[in-house]
């Protein structure tokens, strides 16, 4: 059973909806003793890194996620969900991530060319010699659908995808049982769901 984190501010339909189409055997978590049941756990996010830390802490999930992240179980970050992850952002000063990738998350510098925040269709290259069960059967260049405005800029050991948006940057993070990705795969079409069940295949291999 994959269980998706419900704290009140992630895009849990669309998620839950795309992994009902794969078939995928899923529940939406009311709470971190929810986790108990399940193998692997996705994190949507959406809105701001501070309010979602602090949705996180009233819901009872900060503590419960490090010690899951400690204990490399599979986990599945989403747009913010990523970030997350990270150490830090500029979003929020002052306010500590889940700290698993020890990396601040920038902003992106506007500019006539450059929108912030980024919206639409970009490309992710994966990144060589880094392999990711996450691109199984997608090519390299595939176009998947952003909408951000913070990013992580390099994550040594953990980038597996890069997209380029004015500057290089992570757009997908890989190191042992625990992935992420800034871009929306439920809403990225077929490259999307290719890359859920993936998460899928890749998380009941490594089940005990």
């Amino acid at each position: 059973m994959i269980g998706v984190v419900d704290y009140g501010m992630g895009n849990l339909g669309s998620v839950a909806n795309a992994l009902a189409h794969l078939g995928v055997p899923m529940c939406v978590l009311r709470g971190p003793a929810d986790m108990a049941a399940c193998h692997a756990l996705i994190l949507p996010g959406v809105g701001a890194f501070g309010d979602c830390l602090a949705n996180l802490r009233d819901w009872g999930y900060v503590d419960p996620l490090r010690e899951w992240l400690a204990a490399d179980r599979p986990l599945l970050g989403i747009c913010l969900g990523l970030q997350l992850l990270c150490a830090s952002s500029a979003e929020s000063p002052g306010v500590a991530g889940l700290g698993l990738v020890p990396v601040p998350v920038v902003k992106f510098a506007a500019s006539a060319e450059w929108k912030v925040p980024q919206i639409g269709w970009n490309r992710v290259r994966q990144v060589p010699g880094r392999s990711c069960p996450l691109f199984r059967d997608i090519p390299d260049g595939t176009y998947f659908y952003f909408v951000h405005s913070y990013y992580l800029p390099a994550a040594p050991g953990w980038a597996a995808g890069q997209t380029r948006y004015g500057v290089d940057y992570a757009s997908a993070i890989c190191r042992g049982r625990i992935a992420a990705v800034q871009f929306h795969p439920e809403k990225s079409q077929q490259a999307g769901l290719r890359l859920l069940k993936n998460f899928a295949d890749w998380c009941d291999a490594e089940r005990p």
